[in-house]
């Protein structure tokens, strides 16, 4: 059974940072953040590709960094210069290989609360 787990969220004051981590079961293959305000859609935050390319929405432009491990199957968000508006529930979704079964998968989400 696949099982794709954020961890990382938590309060933090404005310009802060924090790191948010994507673990899988399997192999990632592709992978990309969103994120979801209180009454908003879930908008995507960026992406990272199998060969390591890199793609974010303007705001999180220079922001935010997106990267990964293989080893460890997992992805990683770091977030600095934190805003209030960056506060938002974050879910990873990755394309995922487990066994001989290739799929996209969501992960739970976490909450990231920026506020002083």
């Amino acid at each position: 059974q696949v099982h794709l787990v954020e961890s990382g969220g938590g309060l933090v004051q404005p310009g802060g940072s924090l790191r948010l981590s994507c673990a899988a079961s399997g192999t990632i293959f592709t992978a990309a953040w969103y994120r979801q305000a209180p009454g908003e859609e879930r908008e995507l935050v960026g992406g990272i590709t199998s060969g390591d390319n890199t793609n974010y929405e303007d705001p999180m432009e220079g922001r935010f960094t997106i990267s990964r491990d293989n080893a460890k199957n997992t992805v990683y968000l770091q977030m600095n210069s934190l805003k209030p508006e960056d506060t938002a529930v974050y879910y990873c979704h990755a394309l995922i290989e487990f066994g001989d079964v290739i799929d996209d998968y969501w992960g739970q989400g976490i909450q990231v609360t920026v506020s002083s």
